[in-house]
């Protein structure tokens, strides 16, 4: 009996087969690292440039795929504000390398690109908040996120707390409370999608936010409002 290795290039959908492109079938004006060199950064896609960052896969995975899936799961804006590569190992099941190359490449940008004085974004309603976190209507994973004001109520931080199906019992005050005390914030809105489309908040919902109120009155960091975003939509729960 001879060894046969897998193709894993092929997906079956509705009973077709279809090819996985993978990156070393690419034409090599069509790689990411070419495509810089030739046309420059603004040639490339957000996951091409994570690619790049990346280098290569993993046996499992394609190196373009799992800078697609991490940016598809994740969000832009959610991996680019998550710090600990230990949660995004264990969120997207990614090797804890990979985990910190994206981590460093983002941190890296955040230090070289400080927001000057007064061109911070100012959040007055529920619809400026919503409008910051409309990516989130097209998450698969269900993700919880803060959105941290100053007392003159511009975003001072914006990061993913915990992404998956929310707990009462795994969401703790000090895994929202943290940031807020490490960047000064004065108030913070809560939010997380309903990958459903559903906008109707759950048992778990609201105690969560309960939690969070009686935490703040004590830390006196406001909790102004906790969204829950739908496809396109979303509603108010305090």
């Amino acid at each position: 009996m001879s060894y046969k290795i897998n193709d894993h290039s092929f997906v079956l959908n509705h009973g077709k087969q279809y090819k996985i492109l993978r990156l070393r079938d690419l034409p090599d004006e069509e790689k990411p690292r070419e495509k810089i060199i030739n046309n420059g950064v603004n040639a490339l896609s957000s996951a091409e440039l994570l690619a790049v960052v990346l280098g290569v896969g993993t046996r499992k995975e394609e190196v373009l795929s799992m800078a697609n899936r991490v940016l598809r799961e994740y969000g832009d804006k959610g991996i680019a504000y998550q710090k600990d590569p230990s949660i995004i190992e264990k969120d997207l099941k990614i090797p804890l390398n990979k985990a910190c190359q994206i981590v460093a490449c983002f941190e890296l940008g955040r230090r070289f690109y400080q927001k000057k004085p007064g061109s911070l974004t100012s959040i007055r309603t529920a619809n400026q908040a919503f409008k910051l976190l409309k990516e989130m209507t097209n998450l698969k994973k269900e993700q919880f996120r803060g959105l941290y004001l100053n007392t003159h109520y511009q975003l001072i931080h914006d990061e993913v707390i915990s992404l998956g199906t929310l707990d009462a019992s795994l969401v703790q005050p000090r895994e929202v409370f943290s940031p807020a005390l490490e960047y000064s914030a004065a108030a913070i809105i809560i939010a997380h999608n309903h990958p459903s489309g559903i906008l109707k908040a759950t048992r778990a919902d609201i105690e969560i936010t309960n939690k969070l109120i009686k935490a703040g009155q004590i830390l006196d960091i406001e909790i102004l409002d906790h969204l829950i975003i739908g496809k396109n939509r979303f509603i108010s729960i305090i």
